[in-house]
């Protein structure tokens, strides 16, 4: 099943870094638009067993640092690297990101998993089905995607990133505009992804869905991080009284 796809990489991180246990590290790491830090000298350590959720009030940072993180942006400053070696083409073939409006091909639910396992070579009817069993979408393998329900292109959109065998996977609020019942399936898939070997970052800004899904809260306001720590002490006793009035209701952007 799905499990040789997502196992491969595990423990990827704790093998190749200079830091046991640690996955992804930035440092100083910013991003400037119009003069401004979007994302401001931001230090970080990404543990490799957890899966980590990002958090903060809208223009934050969120999205930019997932951007930022994946080698999608190229910083103003400061460095990315994973398992000790800094970002390129390489470590980004590892990775794989999921974003909040699912980018699909204008063909059948199965061609678009067919598409991605060609550039690994092993693009079988049997593979294909296997990952579209995986996210429960064996029966609709004919389907035109564009004909499938919100839930399930972001269900096909986290299979094709899946398939892609992804050491590290970068999930930008992808439940953001589905229903309950949807937003609990693609929940599912991501805890099995991550207890198999995927080391996940989750940006959401649903406080109940961080709950259910986080082991750290890497939390930012203004483009700076304020606090990394373990979910149970973010949610019952941040550090930062920005991340209190945050939990609390209270932080609201201007």
């Amino acid at each position: 099943m799905l499990e040789a796809f997502v196992m491969s990489g595990a423990n990827w991180a704790e093998r190749e870094t200079d830091v046991p246990g640690i996955a992804g590290r930035m440092r100083g790491l910013t991003y400037r638009a119009g003069g401004v830090n979007l994302v401001d000298g931001i230090d970080l350590d990404l543990p490799s067993g957890s899966l980590t959720v990002v958090m903060g009030p809208n223009g934050a940072g969120k999205s930019l640092l997932l951007r930022l993180m994946h080698g999608l942006l190229r910083p103003a400053a400061g460095q990315v690297t994973w398992g000790g070696r800094p970002m390129d083409e390489e470590v980004r073939k590892r990775q794989a990101m999921v974003f909040q409006r699912p980018v699909l091909l204008r063909r059948s639910v199965a061609a678009n998993i067919r598409f991605v396992l060609k550039l690994r070579g092993v693009d079988t009817p049997e593979r294909t089905m296997e990952v579209l069993e995986y996210v429960g979408l064996a029966a609709q393998a004919r389907q035109p995607a564009r004909l499938l329900s919100g839930g399930e292109q972001q269900r096909l959109a986290l299979a094709r990133a899946l398939a892609l065998e992804p050491q590290v996977l970068f999930m930008d609020e992808p439940t953001a505009s589905l229903d309950p019942a949807s937003t609990a399936a693609i929940e599912g898939i991501v805890k099995s992804a991550h207890r198999r070997g995927s080391k996940i970052i989750y940006v959401t800004h649903d406080l109940g869905q961080a709950h259910r899904l986080a082991d750290d809260v890497v939390f930012l306001n203004r483009g700076r991080l304020v606090e990394h720590t373990p979910a149970s002490r973010f949610f019952e006793k941040p550090d930062s009284r920005e991340a209190r009035d945050y939990v609390e209701g209270r932080l609201i952007l201007r």
